[in-house]
């Protein structure tokens, strides 16, 4: 039995359409959550930001640094919870469009998640 470590699972970027996530009652308002999803070999890490009856989704990947944002599982937002916060380097992206309003990458974009708001639950678009 060889001790040689496998090899590193392919990181996806996107997700197929029509992938039912979670019921929306299931995200705080405002709050974030963490997903990760196995499609074949490969995986998608991404999360999911609610303001109001708006669900956001980006990859949890910052522009900075391709770090995930958060060190604490779905610890994606300021204490307010107005804005996204990467906790290495502390940039601050909109919840809505995903930019960056602050930080080592200003005027930057999370790498957004295509989803909406379909009969009560959370699904890729």
């Amino acid at each position: 039995m060889s001790n040689a470590a496998h090899p590193p699972r392919e990181r996806l970027t996107e997700t197929p359409p029509g992938v039912k996530l979670l019921p929306v009652a299931a995200l705080q308002d405002p709050g974030a959550r963490n997903l990760v999803l196995q499609i074949g070999d490969a995986y998608f890490h991404g999360f999911l930001v609610r303001t109001g009856e708006e669900v956001h989704g980006y990859v949890d990947r910052c522009p900075h640094a391709g770090l995930p944002l958060a060190q604490k599982l779905d610890q994606y937002l300021t204490p307010d919870k107005q804005l996204i916060v990467c906790s290495w380097h502390g940039a601050l992206f909109q919840p809505k469009d995903g930019r960056c309003v602050g930080g080592p990458c200003a005027g930057a974009r999370l790498t957004p998640w295509p989803v909406k708001v379909e009969g009560g639950y959370v699904v890729t678009t």
